[in-house]
């Protein structure tokens, strides 16, 4: 029985450090300016920016001017990153930092279930980085872009407003399990796309956005 007991914990222990390891789901950042949702687009990890505190904000140092008028809200930030395979659950790619207009050199690695670490570097000399917190989809209190809003069951709320909590996206590399049938892909979600994008909807039209769509494949 004390066996039986033990192997139980560790079973249990395990199953923590496989949610560790995933960086999917919605982290709220050092500052507490913004959340940004991550997903999981054909095993490239993707973050937008899912709400902000103070909304309104506008891309106005963005170095193309066709974009200095649109808005931050729901724009991509972490940019096509990859699993790093010599570091554990580390990620490597780009960050936009849309308050100064400048795209970095940076990773991501899982901490503890509720803990991201975010680096950026420029010239992978001058590094700085934030330690984000996860926060359940739908929830900060701020505003939320409408997709996002959409997903948590109303209107893009108010500032200070919270909105009904979403589910969280599927871990990456989740097994489908027995009798379980996932909600089908959202409208103009491509074919063949693969990952969580393929079985959850927001998912599926985060992963849809042209800028994230036609990235080239690392």
């Amino acid at each position: 029985m004390r066996k039986l007991a033990f192997s139980g914990m560790f079973l249990l222990a395990a199953s923590g450090l496989a949610q560790a390891a995933d960086p999917v789901g919605e982290w709220r950042d050092e500052d507490s300016n913004a959340t940004i949702r991550i997903v999981d687009c054909n095993s490239r990890v993707w973050g937008i920016i899912a709400s902000e505190k103070t909304p309104g904000t506008i891309d106005k140092n963005n170095p193309d001017k066709a974009k200095r008028t649109r808005a931050t809200l729901g724009i991509p930030t972490l940019l096509n990153m990859t699993k790093d395979e010599e570091e554990k659950d580390k990620w490597e790619g780009k960050i936009y930092d849309p308050i100064r207009g400048k795209l970095f050199s940076s990773s991501i690695q899982v901490k503890s279930p509720n803990t991201l670490r975010v680096e950026g570097c420029v010239a992978m000399v001058l590094c700085g980085g934030q330690t984000w917190t996860r926060v359940e989809p739908g929830t900060s209190g701020f505003t939320y872009t409408p997709l996002l809003a959409k997903a948590a069951g109303g209107a893009a709320p108010a500032h200070g407003a919270k909105a009904a909590p979403s589910p969280f996206p599927a871990p990456i590399g989740t097994p489908k399990t027995a009798g379980h049938t996932p909600p089908k892909a959202a409208a103009g979600a491509k074919a063949g796309v693969s990952g969580t994008a393929a079985t959850d909807p927001v998912t599926a039209e985060i992963c849809a956005i042209p800028e994230i769509a036609t990235a080239p494949a690392k």
